[in-house]
């Protein structure tokens, strides 16, 4: 069954250190006047039953962002930020559907089609995870693994993967059925990751 709007758990990734920014908490920068994350919010939440913000520093923040979205606020069961798979389990754990999208705060530009996109590639290719890839202007191919659409039943692999002390995205998907699906504009999964690129697309 192809996974539908109700279906889906919308998880915005906002646990990192943001050490190529100096250490703050990236999803809270502000562009055009608003925290990156609540540019990633308004473009999931149409997308999604459901959402959730993956935060370990400044929860409260967080939880006033997303009340207008009525998101809920989930934390690494992790120590130490061991990275995004850590936030995706807690998503998996988290949500009450069977799907879950998850997208980085940091790409305010992220597809209003990224679901259904990602959920007809799922459907089709009967897959465990459907996540992006996109070309550029040389023709070289670039794997955005933290977009992704996931069975939240691949909660417990995903914990004894993070028991074992494993960290790599790309490793874990790769024991699991993953489509990855191209998308023609790579503009809409560019990630700020420093303070620069920030005032860069604010004066854009």
């Amino acid at each position: 069954m192809k996974p539908t709007r109700e279906h889906l758990t919308g998880l915005v990734l906002a646990g990192g250190r943001g050490m190529r920014m100096g250490g703050v908490d990236k999803g809270l920068q502000t562009l055009h006047g608003e925290p990156l994350a609540a540019h990633v919010l308004k473009r999931l939440a149409p997308q999604c039953g459901a959402l959730l913000i993956s935060a370990n520093r400044h929860a409260e923040t967080y939880a006033t962002l997303g009340a207008p979205f009525s998101a809920t606020i989930v934390a690494d069961t992790l120590p130490g930020f061991p990275g995004p798979l850590a936030g995706l389990l807690a998503g998996l754990r988290s949500a009450r559907s069977a799907y879950l999208l998850s997208a980085p705060c940091d790409t305010p530009g992220l597809p209003t089609d990224l679901a259904a996109h990602l959920a007809h590639a799922m459907d089709t290719n009967l897959a465990d995870i459907a996540t992006v890839t996109t070309t550029d202007a040389q023709g070289e191919v670039s794997l955005h693994p933290v977009f992704a659409l996931l069975r939240t039943t691949l909660a417990d692999d995903l914990a004894a993967f993070l028991d074992a002390g494993e960290r790599k995205v790309r490793a874990w998907y790769a024991r699991h059925k993953t489509v990855e699906v191209s998308f023609t504009d790579e503009r809409a999964f560019y990630n700020i990751n420093s303070l620069q690129e920030l005032s860069d697309l604010e004066r854009a």
